[in-house]
């Protein structure tokens, strides 16, 4: 189910949309709509879309310290999250499944993967509380990640949906070949950085091309504390567009 809430600054949103639901923040995705920063004569705004139940757009590996390339520019700097760095070095551990159900997700992405022509060995790449991690190795990891990871994320969603049948449906299973995630994530944080470079040079926007609500969501907060430059979706369906625009500080 999806539910919209607002709020002064994302985490106020986020708050309100635990408090409301009755979820711990672990128990939802959020897709962030809209952004206002705080200006002279103007309070912050953020707008956020809430999808409960079984969801599967997140990737496991937000909070990962990227470096921008030296073109990208001095003027705008990743932050830098050590806590969450080494919070996420700590949910590694056994590749070999552990209980009944996670035996049963190896067996059933394996038997996909053979069908579809592309075999590889399946083990765990992570465990977190409401999420569980699965890698695959494969000579055919290209073919299975396919065009932006289009591929990767149908079969995740095809875990999911048999996760949800095993009683799991309050879990998100992550699915990743050859580090896909997050080697996806640091390119576009350098795209964004890099975006938001070229839109202060032109004055203007650009649109980038269309991509999945998470996706979406890193390009939204890696931008959301540069003060001249504003991001919003565009389009429907579940692949929209992100423009990034200059506005000026206020």
């Amino acid at each position: 189910m999806e539910f919209e809430f607002e709020g002064r600054t994302e985490k106020e949103a986020i708050d309100r949309a635990a408090a409301e639901l009755g979820l711990e923040k672990d128990d939802f995705d959020i897709e962030i709509l809209e952004t206002q920063k705080t200006g002279l004569f103007k309070k912050g705004y953020v707008r956020i879309r809430v999808h409960t139940g079984n969801t599967s757009f997140h990737s496991g590996h937000s909070g990962n310290v990227v470096e921008v390339d030296d073109d990208i520019g001095n003027r705008i700097t990743p932050k830098r999250e050590p806590a969450r760095e080494a919070a996420r070095q700590a949910v590694y551990g056994e590749p070999i499944p552990q209980n009944e159900f996670e035996q049963k997700m190896i067996e059933f992405t394996t038997g996909v993967i053979e069908r579809m022509g592309y075999p590889g060995n399946v083990s765990i790449l992570f465990r977190e509380k409401q999420k569980l991690g699965i890698k695959v190795d494969s000579t055919h990891s290209s073919i299975l990640i396919g065009k932006k990871g289009k591929n990767l994320d149908a079969l995740q969603l095809l875990l999911n949906v048999y996760a949800d049948k095993l009683g799991k449906g309050d879990l998100r299973v992550i699915l990743d070949t050859e580090n896909y995630r997050l080697r996806r994530e640091e390119s576009l944080v350098r795209l964004a950085y890099s975006v938001a470079e070229k839109v202060r040079e032109s004055r203007g926007s650009m649109l980038l091309e269309p991509m999945n609500p998470f996706d979406r969501w890193l390009i939204h907060t890696t931008l959301n504390d540069i003060g001249d430059v504003e991001t919003k979706s565009e389009g429907d369906g579940l692949y929209k567009q992100v423009r990034v625009y200059y506005r000026g500080l206020k």
